[in-house]
């Protein structure tokens, strides 16, 4: 059976820093990750318009 590719380490501190620079709760953070993965773009666009549709 072959093995499983591995996925890189979340980050506590680059989780950290996208919530700071977006707004948003750590936890929303690792749910975006979990959903589009680690590219670092995805991430910040979805950060982005989860913020904007929180005000």
């Amino acid at each position: 059976m072959p093995d499983e590719p591995k996925r890189p380490a979340l980050s506590a501190d680059y989780v950290r820093k996208v919530s700071q620079e977006t707004g948003i709760t750590e936890q929303q953070v690792r749910e975006i990750i979990f959903f589009v993965g680690f590219n670092h773009s995805s991430v910040m666009r979805e950060a982005l318009l989860l913020k904007g549709n929180k005000k």
